[in-house]
């Protein structure tokens, strides 16, 4: 046999059986919907970082540039593109040298622009040079040195500018600096030095 159901006084003076206890829908749906929620938001903001990881500001020692604060330095700085194939402008360490640009991949070493350098050393008269879209360079291999990198220096303009890339990358980012190197710089004739004699 049950027990029966305690009595309770009703509002209108009558006794009656105690209601059975209800819980508010609102508050329920929202015990639910908060770590729903908050489950969510962590998927999608590891998402977002997984596609634009923060980027750390490239930091550049000091190289002899003595052009670098010239005219033609100037113009080539504000020609230069945000991107170059898969890598975009990145912000550089302060204070960063006078003419100089850098630009990150997703992972990797940077590309590094200078502007204003001196003549290459080894930038002589029996050099083999390149030439993308119009513009000639120089290539110094970092093999020999052990560094995993090759620096291009356009020889034909009014100034030196010097582009160092990553060994492997390919050749769209010397393209496109080629294309801004055009634009700003207009040509002029090589002096390379004399070939020394043995």
């Amino acid at each position: 046999m049950s027990d029966p159901e305690p009595e309770q006084n009703t509002s209108d003076g009558t006794s009656g059986p105690a209601p059975a206890e209800r819980r508010n829908p609102a508050l329920i749906a929202t015990a639910v919907a908060l770590p729903v929620a908050l489950i969510i938001g962590i998927v999608v903001a590891a998402v977002f970082a997984g596609r634009n990881p923060a980027k750390e500001p490239v930091s550049l020692g000091p190289v002899p540039a003595p052009a670098s604060g010239s005219a033609e330095c100037a113009a080539l700085m504000a020609g230069l593109p945000d991107a170059l194939g898969d890598y975009t402008r990145a912000e550089l360490t302060e204070p960063a040298p006078e003419a100089t640009a850098a630009w990150q991949p997703a992972e990797g070493e940077p590309l590094v622009l200078r502007c204003g350098l001196d003549r290459p050393a080894e930038f002589d008269q029996a050099s083999p040079l390149q030439v993308i879209d119009g513009v000639q360079w120089f290539e110094i291999s970092g093999a020999s040195a052990g560094i995993d990198a090759s620096s291009y220096f356009a020889v034909d303009r009014g100034v030196y500018v010097g582009l160092t890339v990553p060994t492997g990358v390919g050749p769209t980012p010397l393209q496109d600096i080629s294309g801004a190197v055009s634009q700003a710089l207009p040509q002029k004739p090589l002096d390379p030095a004399p070939v020394a004699n043995p």
